[in-house]
């Protein structure tokens, strides 16, 4: 089992600290949940109705007529290396551990990169993985480079996408193409709508490549409630439009307190702000002794940061401010 975000039971044992404690800035999750509608008991006591609006409602929001909703992306990302032969796989790293792990799991053969690749070098990879913004390091990849690499895979080939932290900004995304032959798109709702709990995802790709998945998924991927909180949250216009600019100004106010403690950000999402530095393992302690839980990565060595909820910036300052006040000039790493 690796190792993500949100293992506060093993920080509440690390450092003495009850649960209800800790902020928890690990997991990118945003920090304004959309609000679940009422959900009548019905729901819970039947099987889930497949041919409600959810899909109509997704269809709309990704601007893709071809999708699957899934148990979050993870189901997908563990399903997906089943439905090929053996293949050569190539991951851009730092990334989303599971890509990786999962193709490996099942005998194929991965090789994690930590630079961008070159066109001449694709003509010999079956499957390309990109998380698109990454995460953990927010490096965003134009839709040209994308549909480029694609057409340099291997004949056959797959270009599997991850746009898990996309929603904050629609504009980057390559949703609407997805359709196309050997492009795999994969979203969740757990990131920017807040409701990692609900455990939905969706894989926009071509029909048969999606009935493929779905026969090995088997149904009723989604529970009944599950099902109608995705498809009030895709639906609701005014709420996404809120959301993104709530983030996009909590993540300048991050930017702000991190500058002011001389941390100067390596990347970042609406979402999350990552450092790449020797100092972040230092960082992760010092914050975790002040309550307040991150993701560390050890390689490379980094940290990353997720947004407070509004009643905890206070929190978050006192605790940089404490940093920057131990840090010599000659740490400065701007």
């Amino acid at each position: 089992m690796l190792e993500h975000g949100g293992n506060l039971q093993q920080a509440c044992i690390d450092y003495d600290r009850p649960l209800e404690a800790w902020l928890d800035l690990s997991t990118g999750i945003s920090p304004y949940a959309f609000p679940i509608p009422p959900i009548s008991p019905a729901l819970w006591q039947r099987l889930p109705i497949e041919n409600d609006a959810l899909l109509d409602t997704a269809r709309r929001y990704y601007q893709q007529e071809h999708l699957l909703a899934v148990a979050g992306s993870q189901a997908a990302i563990q399903a997906l290396p089943h439905l090929r032969p053996r293949s050569r796989v190539w991951v851009l790293t730092p990334a989303y551990a599971e890509h990786a792990h999962a193709w490996r799991q099942h005998g194929h053969t991965v090789t994690e990169r930590d630079h961008l690749p070159e066109m001449s070098e694709l003509q010999n990879v079956d499957v390309l993985v990109v998380c698109n913004p990454n995460n953990p390091t927010g490096r965003l990849c134009p839709p040209a480079q994308l549909h480029a690499w694609q057409q340099a895979l291997a004949p056959g080939g797959w270009l599997i996408v991850d746009e898990a932290f996309m929603d904050a900004t629609p504009e980057n995304s390559i949703s609407a193409q997805a359709a196309k032959p050997g492009l795999i798109v994969l979203r969740s709702l757990g990131k920017f709508f807040g409701l990692a709990g609900a455990r939905v995802g969706m894989v926009l790709a071509a029909p048969d490549l999606l009935d493929q998945l779905r026969e090995w998924l088997g149904p009723w991927t989604l529970s009944g409630p599950a099902r109608l909180i995705a498809t009030a949250a895709m639906a609701d216009h005014d709420w996404q439009h809120a959301q993104r600019h709530r983030l996009l100004q909590n993540m300048a106010k991050m930017q702000g307190l991190l500058n002011a403690a001389r941390i100067s950000p390596t990347g970042s999402t609406a979402l999350f702000s990552y450092w790449q530095d020797p100092r972040a393992i230092d960082l992760h302690t010092h914050l975790a002794r002040h309550g307040i839980w991150t993701r560390l990565f050890a390689q490379p060595s980094a940290i990353r940061l997720g947004l407070p909820p509004p009643e905890r910036w206070d929190m978050l300052q006192r605790a940089l401010s404490d940093w920057a006040s131990k840090q010599s000039p000659c740490n400065n790493s701007a």
